[in-house]
């Protein structure tokens, strides 16, 4: 018994001492949202100041580096001085690429910190619980990320005509943070980059190295802001989830 319990509470004290670095993409241009979508209230709190809030709030979050546009460094900066956020060490300014963001992010995080989160700046509704069970994965298997099954069929579709329609129940759909060992994203991204591929998410660059990534389980209202709809569905979500 005893050494069941001295093995149960040194891993509650090896997963209580996780620190993670946070990458914020936020450096995107927002044209389907139709103006700057990072900015724009939800439910009178500015969208980016959102999410650096709940990773503000997560205690295996170290420090949160923000990558974004030249334009919005100072406008988020000072979002944050007015917030008090104190796990934002830098705003930095992105590259023309998302590979090329994230990377200038790793590169700004501290020396010591070997786990990195990133996450979307238009994803401002993700849980505590999200967080915890992902980075948690994280630091266990070296590449995790939170997916949802999806709920409608999904058709490959060629030319305006359905080519094919692939087995519902296998297909996920992979939000955000996705949470890696800090050397493995930073080498995979970096060979993405050297070889021109174009990623629509980071644990793309892992898996062309041939590395798996684990899955959590995510959460429908981890929703990216996209277009206007979107907005107007995160101001119920906020509304159905304050009074569940």
């Amino acid at each position: 018994m005893a050494g069941l319990l001295s093995r149960f509470f040194g891993r509650e004290r090896k997963e209580a001492s996780i620190r993670c670095g946070a990458v914020v993409p936020a450096a995107g241009s927002s044209s389907r949202m139709g103006q700057d979508k990072l900015l724009l209230p939800l439910d009178g709190t500015p969208v980016i100041l959102r999410t650096l809030r709940a990773l503000e709030d997560c205690p295996h979050i170290a420090e949160i580096v923000v990558v974004t546009r030249e334009d919005l460094i100072v406008p988020i900066s000072g979002l944050c001085r007015e917030a008090g956020l104190t796990k934002v060490a830098k705003v930095i300014r992105g590259g023309k690429t998302r590979t090329e963001s994230v990377l200038a992010g790793l590169g700004e995080l501290s020396r010591g910190i070997d786990l990195a989160a990133i996450h979307d700046g238009a994803r401002p509704l993700v849980s505590q619980a999200l967080l915890e069970a992902v980075i948690t994965r994280g630091a266990h298997s070296g590449a995790a990320a939170p997916a949802v099954p999806v709920k409608d069929t999904i058709k490959v579709v060629r030319e305006g005509v359905v080519e094919r329609t692939p087995d519902r129940s296998v297909l996920y759909a992979v939000q955000t943070p996705q949470v890696f060992q800090r050397d493995l994203i930073a080498t995979a991204l970096k060979q993405a980059l050297a070889e021109g591929a174009a990623l629509t998410d980071d644990c793309s660059a892992v898996e062309r190295l041939g590395i798996g990534v684990a899955i959590t389980q995510g959460d429908y209202c981890n929703l990216k802001l996209t277009t206007p709809e979107d907005i107007a569905t995160a101001e119920a979500l906020l509304t159905w989830r304050e009074g569940s």
